[in-house]
Formats: structure tokens, C-alpha cells, sequence
């Protein structure tokens, strides 16, 4: 490794021993993606800032939760097909360079592109000459070519494609050994090579213009959060109308095609939805009323929970118990959870709030059995399948998602 930063400060590139390169590899986008190219006998490297994270990768433990993955990583660790590195000279060991960064909104609901501008000024130095580089996580429309343009401002030549994942957290390498992979890419030459690059996943490509693939990228995950809004708007007007939403959703579905996909209600949350959705909105310089009418629906169902439960009994002076603090159920993700939006609105209300949960690693959270023990009021806001087999008759229970068999309850 001293060798490899001599040369660098030499301004010599050190060898390309490397097939890829992942910056950013160890998080839920790129770890697994690094994997996945490792378990297909690439050589692939992973650059992360995340020091802790790194050590744990090294030494063969998952930072997060992940189906399959801690078998995967101890299997391709001993063969040396995966290394692992805060340095950045890793960078300069391989021709090419999959990104997973993704573009922030800022307080204003607005994408912020400084997080490429400051990428890009630590990156240049150390990518070689002509390199590919793939962008991977989701990026506003318009990002791929504003990363050439960086580059080329620096007189630096790339082939620069947006590969974008498409994952759900949880069944990464699943999806990612046979969902089609979108290359957005200008030039062919682009396109060939990140083709040569996917191709070690015996996946469908499917070519694309870069702004092309962004927008598919993007309205993947806006078609996804307004469905979950209009599942959860469809709840909240037939529980405001006294009508077992339960049955209605069963109606409605049973042996019907064409309703087939429409989900039931439930916290549509973590890090992606509601912020991809927020960029298309932007992307449209604020002309996707449908967008915003999702965010009012899936960021207000905590509060019509309060609001039920409030007109009911108030909350002041009752102590109400929140089983499941990640965003989703079965992961240990609680990035944008509205469980915690959640805690703070029945704290305001006057109540004491007890939180668990089994997997997310954060000290305020507190044991089950003292949340069961002590809540007159339990919430089931992520729905991990461990919690279907607690005994909770004559319990006062929230269960939008209809998770504990008993239809939806609120």
C-alpha cells in the first residue's frame, strides 16, 4: 500500500490489477453490487470512507442486514477476489469506476449536485486516463453529463454511463443476478465497455441515453410511492367512514387482475421514495402535483394514527408502545423510518413513548418485553415477522399494515 501512494504522489498510476473498482462499496447500493461481481470471478475493489465499515468488511461481517450476504462475503473474502480499502489510490487500480453516490434534496425538497462537485475534485486525481465511469445510485436528471462536464473541465477524459441500481434493500443479490440492467450511455464506445462490465452478471441490458435512464430511475420510484399513497388515502376514507377497510381491500382484489397490484396501507418510507420523488418534482420545476399529493398522504398517515387515537382516548398521561423502528419490515435500516416521526407526534401529545426493535442499533430503544409490559397503546409501525407471534388479546393494537392476522386495525 506504501508502494501504491509513492507512486501516486509520483504522479504514476499504480498497476491495474483490479477489473472494477466500487467507490462507496460498502453501503446497502454498493456492497452488495461489489459481491455480486466478485461472486462472478471479477476482481473487484471497494472504496469507502467509512474506516468502521471497512474493518468489518475485511473481517467478513455484513455492516448491515442483507439476504444471503454474510455467506457471500465469507465465500469470495479467502479467494482475493474482493479487497477493500480507504485509500484512495485504489481508484487508479482498475480502468473501471462504478459511483454509488446518490444526489441529496436539500431543506427546500431540491436536489443539491455540491456532493458531485466535492466527489469529483477527490476522485480525479486518481482515476486513470480515459477511464469508464459508472454512476450507480440514483442521480437527478442531467447528472450524467454534468459528471463529463466536471471531468472535462478538470482536462480529464471518461467515458462516463449511468448504470442505475433497482433494487429493494434485503433481496439485493437476488435482483441484482436477474433484473435488467438500464446503461444509459452517449457514445457507444460508453455503452460497449459498461456492457463488457454487466455482462459478468448474465443479466438483460438494456441501452439507454443517459437522461433516459435517469428519468427510468426515478419514475420507478415515484410510480411506487404514489401507489403506497393512494393505498394509504384509500384507508383513511374508508376508516373515516366507519368501514372496515379489511374487506373492502379483499373486495376489491380477490381474483381481480387488474387491482391485483394495488398494495394495502402502511408506512412508505426510508431512504429512496420519498426523495426521488421529490427530484422528479423539481426535475419539473415543481408541475407534478401527483408527486406532491403522495408526499401529503404518506408523510401524513402517522399523524391521522395520532389523530385517530387521540379522538378516542388523549394521549396525555398513557404510555404508547411502537414495535419496529426501521423503515420497512425484517431490516435494521432506520433511514427516513416514519416510526420516528411517529414517537415525536405522540410525545407531543403528551404521552410517554416506548420504542424497540430487534434489529436497528439505537441506544433510546428499549427491551420488548418492557414495551409490552408498560404500553397502553401498541403501534405496529414496521411489521418484522418476529412480532406475529406475540400474544396481544384484549391489547389495544394499531395495525394498518394488517400484519398481525386480524385485519387492519386502528
Amino acid at each position: 500500500m506504501a508502494q501504491a501512494s509513492s507512486a501516486v504522489t509520483a504522479g504514476l498510476k499504480p498497476d491495474r490489477d483490479l477489473d472494477l473498482v466500487v467507490v462507496g462499496g460498502c453501503g446497502h447500493v454498493g456492497l452488495p453490487l461489489a459481491l455480486c461481481f466478485a461472486e462472478a470471478g471479477r476482481s473487484v475493489g471497494i472504496y469507502d470512507i467509512d474506516g468502521w465499515k471497512v474493518e468489518q468488511v475485511r473481517a467478513g461481517e455484513m455492516p448491515f442486514m442483507e439476504r444471503g450476504a454474510d455467506k457471500l462475503l465469507a465465500a469470495v473474502l479467502p479467494t482475493g477476489r474482493l479487497q477493500v480499502s480507504s485509500d484512495r489510490s485504489m481508484i487508479g487500480r482498475a480502468d473501471a469506476v462504478i459511483v454509488v453516490i446518490g444526489t441529496p434534496i436539500d431543506e427546500f425538497m431540491n436536489p443539491s449536485m455540491r456532493i458531485y462537485e466535492r466527489a469529483i475534485q477527490q476522485l480525479v486525481d486518481h482515476l486513470r486516463e480515459g477511464a469508464l465511469v459508472i454512476l450507480r445510485s440514483t442521480v437527478f436528471p442531467g447528472t450524467t453529463e454534468y459528471v463529463e462536464g466536471l471531468l472535462a473541465e478538470r482536462g480529464f477524459h471518461a467515458d462516463v454511463t449511468f448504470a442505475p441500481e433497482r433494487i429493494a434493500e434485503g433481496y439485493a443479490l437476488d435482483e441484482i443476478r436477474s433484473l435488467p440492467q438500464l446503461i444509459g450511455a452517449k457514445s457507444d464506445q460508453a455503452f460497449e465497455r459498461a456492457r463488457a462490465v454487466f455482462e459478468a452478471l448474465d443479466v438483460e441490458i438494456i441501452r439507454t441515453l443517459p437522461k433516459e435512464a435517469e428519468l427510468a430511475k426515478l419514475y420507478t420510484n415515484a410510480w411506487r410511492y404514489m401507489k403506497f399513497a393512494i393505498a394509504n388515502q384509500f384507508f383513511e376514507m374508508a376508516h373515516r367512514a366507519g368501514v372496515d377497510y379489511s374487506q373492502v381491500l379483499h373486495a376489491v382484489r380477490h381474483n381481480y387482475p387488474r387491482a391485483a397490484d394495488l398494495p394495502g396501507p402502511g408506512f412508505a418510507a426510508g431512504p429512496c421514495l420519498l426523495k426521488d420523488t421529490m427530484q422528479l418534482a423539481a426535475f419539473s420545476t415543481d408541475q407534478f402535483p401527483m408527486g406532491h399529493a403522495a408526499m401529503l398522504v404518506n408523510e401524513g398517515l402517522p399523524s391521522y394514527i395520532i389523530e385517530m387515537l387521540e379522538q378516542r382516548q388523549p394521549l396525555a398521561g398513557r404510555t404508547v408502545g411502537i414495535l419496529g423502528m426501521a423503515f420497512k419490515g425484517d431490516s435494521d435500516d432506520p433511514r427516513s423510518s416514519l416510526s420516528y416521526k411517529l414517537k415525536k407526534l405522540a410525545s407531543f401529545r403528551g404521552a410517554t413513548v416506548l420504542c424497540t426493535d430487534p434489529y436497528v442499533p439505537d441506544q433510546e430503544l428499549v427491551p420488548l418485553e418492557r414495551v409490552l409490559d408498560a404500553s397502553d397503546v401498541l403501534i405496529v409501525a414496521a411489521p418484522h415477522k418476529q412480532y406475529r407471534t406475540l400474544e396481544l388479546d384484549g391489547r389495544q393494537i394499531v395495525d394498518i399494515w394488517g400484519f398481525l392476522g386480524n385485519g387492519i386495525r386502528l
